[in-house]
């Protein structure tokens, strides 16, 4: 389920990839063609995580992309990862454990 989030933060890190280069330029509009078939795949991916769980469920993964958002800038593109990052990663995480786990929510 979670490759499915990880595809969702791809089109993000391609785009902050597009504005390392001259807009419409051959390479910035390959770069947006590329974050166009990210998204459709992951339109795809996401229907079929919703036949499997509930909506309550996926929406409260799907923040997950926070975290592969931080770690992507981390290796990526060196960026600083701070403590408040950290915090606030690990409220979500927190957050999708207890959703995840809530007998309430899959109904």
């Amino acid at each position: 389920m979670h490759i499915g989030f990880l595809v969702y933060s791809l089109y993000s890190f391609l785009g902050k990839c597009a504005t390392g280069v001259d807009f419409l330029s051959f390479q910035f509009c390959c770069y947006y063609a590329v974050v166009i078939l990210v998204l459709c795949i992951y339109a795809l991916l996401w229907q079929q995580i919703l036949k499997k769980i509930p909506l309550s469920i996926a929406m409260a993964n799907k923040s997950i992309t926070i975290v592969w958002g931080i770690l992507l800038g981390r290796f990526f593109f060196s960026e600083e990862v701070k403590i408040t990052m950290i915090i606030g990663a690990s409220i979500i995480l927190c957050g999708i454990f207890i959703i995840s786990f809530d007998k309430d929510a899959e109904k």
